[in-house]
């Protein structure tokens, strides 16, 4: 057997290793002259020659815009009504037997949090809040947007839709105005649900949340149906719901057109 211990020196290898380096040669050649075309000498001794040319050899992304989000620094505030507050989780739904089969807490609970993904996805910082959250003292955001749901029980045929309403001593008047409208028009047009502006109360105008929150915080209270009439579309389609929520935040923000409406006014 031929002893394989001891490489024999031949002329072939070294004509074949002189035409691989040679294309690797060229490839520098080419690599510098784009670096020194690239910058001026001051451009290249001003700053970090190492970082612009690990950015060159760097893979970029196909769509740099796609990393970038649309509203990097406002953050929004959604509370789930009655979550974590297990002394009254809102409006009880029963069955025949008295059982309980649904709670507004819980419907809260999936809408607010399927909101917080969408608003997440859009770029928003979005903070998912309970009823009585300590976060809530002081709390400062571009707005806060409280969810709950009405009566379980059959009121009549009109008990049907969504309110909303503002805090009662907010400190910018107008905005708030914005923000009621867009919830009013965009919720509306997203799930088909009316307006029942008979039924919002003074209750609603002074919900504890309005008074806990910094002074900028733009502020409402939202009541996306009746867990009666509306139970469809509030259990089975929440991300409807949610959208409808979604859009109208959009429409804050953007400050989008829309037709302000007058915070309504009650008799004490």
């Amino acid at each position: 057997m031929k002893d394989l211990s001891v490489r024999q020196p031949t002329s072939q290898p070294r004509k074949r290793n002189s035409i691989r380096i040679l294309p690797t040669v060229v490839a520098v050649g080419v690599l510098l002259a784009t670096l020194f075309t690239a910058w001026t000498p001051e451009g290249l001794f001003s700053g970090s020659f190492s970082d612009k040319l690990s950015l060159i050899l760097t893979s970029q992304p196909d769509d740099a815009a796609a990393i970038t989000t649309a509203y990097p620094q406002m953050r929004i505030g959604i509370v789930a009504g009655h979550w974590g507050y297990d002394d009254d989780p809102g409006a009880v739904c029963r069955d025949g037997n008295g059982d309980v089969t649904l709670t507004e807490a819980e419907v809260n609970l999936r809408i607010a949090t399927i909101v917080q993904q969408m608003l997440m996805q859009e770029g928003f910082r979005v903070d998912l809040l309970q009823e009585f959250d300590q976060r809530l003292d002081g709390y400062n955001a571009v707005a806060l947007v409280s969810i709950h749901n009405d009566s379980c029980q059959f009121i009549d045929d009109n008990a049907t839709g969504f309110k909303v309403s503002a805090a009662m001593d907010t400190r910018d008047v107008n905005r708030a105005m914005r923000l009621t409208s867009c919830l009013r028009d965009r919720y509306a047009a997203t799930t088909g649900l009316p307006f029942h502006a008979g039924s919002i109360t003074p209750d609603m105008r002074d919900y504890h949340t309005f008074t806990e929150i910094n002074d900028n915080t733009i502020a409402a209270i939202i009541e996306t149906g009746f867990l009666n009439l509306d139970r469809d579309i509030l259990t089975n389609h929440p991300e409807v719901v949610a959208d409808g929520i979604v859009r109208s935040i959009k429409c804050f923000v953007n400050n989008e057109n829309i037709v302000s409406t007058p915070m309504p006014t009650f008799a004490p």
